[in-house]
């Protein structure tokens, strides 16, 4: 059996997982990232998280075949490179070069939301698909594009960012300086807001029965409320599934994905979320009713995804 090291790196928390060359996690580890932006000792931490996840099994760096890192920010595949990440601090890092020194093994370096997308491609909801498309419902959103079994970032390794499309010109203000980008109106935390301000203007809605205060207010909050019958509770539902809806419109239009996948908490609403969704879908997207059309699903491996997606880079790269 040939095991393999994928990492999925975070501000917050470096997680390691052995994965096995049938795309399956054997082993966790998970420890803090923070390293006051000192960009080797960061990479020291990488290396002791995988020797961790290792020990889980009795294995060493000895006993495995590579290593794939998944990093927030932008990303130069062929040189290893960190071009930016604000996040981490990085710029111009070479960070697959450190992890290299430290572990002696090869080293391959990735988007974090695009090595998602790859380990639901090659192990999780689409898996054995070649044109894949994942969006992530989090504080952003986030995903990636795998093209012909690919990941796809552009010539520059910035491409795919998928939040950052316009669905409202000039609307609401976005964390990336633009007005009306999806990530404004589709994201988990955009729901919270817009959940927020409905409460405000809505004391008697029963929004207030399911979260006590502002402060509590989540992704569900909208959900339950409208379970309850609640007119107010509706309507948030409703507008945040037109906003999502013609996004994903949008990425079926331009690159006309075998599958499209969403992942994040909010997906827990099952069809509740998929029916209308798959509803917009049918009059936004191209085509005729004798075309083939997008599937979509919800994403399954869950935090998984990042760990196998990593590990199995090396794939890519046997076949260039």
């Amino acid at each position: 059996m040939k095991y393999y090291i994928g990492i999925d790196l975070g501000g917050t928390f470096i997680k390691a997982g052995v994965v096995d060359e049938n795309c399956k996690v054997v082993a966790k580890a998970s420890i803090p990232s923070s390293v006051d932006g000192n960009d080797e000792a960061l990479a020291g931490r990488m290396v002791e998280c995988a020797q961790k996840a290792l020990a889980e099994l009795n294995l060493t760096i000895d006993d495995i075949e590579s290593v794939g890192v998944g990093t927030p920010g932008a990303v130069d595949v062929k040189t290893g490179t960190v071009i930016y990440s604000c996040n981490l601090q990085f710029e111009n890092t070479p960070l697959a070069k450190y992890v290299e020194e430290r572990i002696h093994k090869a080293v391959y370096l990735e988007n974090d939301a695009n090595v998602a997308a790859y380990g639901e491609a090659i192990a999780g909801a689409a898996k054995g698909i070649s044109d894949v498309i994942m969006i992530t419902l989090g504080t952003g959103v986030g995903g990636g594009i795998i093209i012909d079994g690919k990941i796809y970032s552009g010539f520059n390794g910035i491409g795919g960012e998928l939040g950052h499309i316009v669905i409202d010109y000039n609307g609401r203000a976005c964390a990336c300086g633009r007005k009306g980008c999806l990530e404004a109106y589709a994201s988990a935390s955009a729901l919270v807001k817009m959940t927020q301000e409905a409460m405000e203007a809505n004391p008697q809605s029963k929004l207030w029965e399911v979260a006590k205060t502002l402060d509590e207010v989540n992704g569900k909050t909208a959900f339950d409320a409208m379970r309850m019958g609640d007119e107010v509770g509706k309507r948030l539902v409703d507008d945040y599934i037109s906003y999502l809806g013609c996004g994903l419109a949008n990425y079926i239009n331009i690159f006309q994905p075998e599958v499209l996948l969403i992942g994040g908490g909010i997906c827990k609403e099952g069809e509740t979320l998929l029916a209308p969704l798959r509803e917009i879908l049918k009059t936004e997207t191209y085509g005729l009713e004798s075309t083939a059309t997008t599937t979509l699903k919800v994403a399954e491996l869950g935090n998984d995804a990042g760990t196998i997606g990593a590990a199995m880079l090396w794939r890519m790269h046997e076949k260039k």
